[in-house]
């Protein structure tokens, strides 16, 4: 068991930034094809789990984003048509 399944600590404690150092790390493992079979499966399993908590964070992100920037759109909107009335 490499030192990388010994540390998995649950992918909901941990940062963006962590998770996604995982995940290249995962990468790098398996492309480097030294693995065993069984490692490789599990070490693909925990990379899967990691790429969805990333897209879903991401995708929390960008609907935040657009919340916000609904909400300044309108107010530069209004600006314009009080500057042209």
């Amino acid at each position: 068991m490499t030192d990388a399944m010994k540390t998995d600590q649950p992918i909901e404690e941990m940062t963006f930034r962590d998770a996604l150092t995982e995940l290249e790390g995962i990468v790098r493992q398996l492309e480097g094809n030294e693995l065993e079979l069984e490692e490789s499966l599990k070490r693909y399993e925990r990379g899967v789990a990691l790429l969805r908590s990333l897209q879903g964070r991401l995708d929390e992100a960008q609907q935040k984003v657009e919340v916000l920037l609904g909400e300044i759109e309108p107010e530069s909107s209004d600006e314009v048509d009080t500057q042209l009335s």
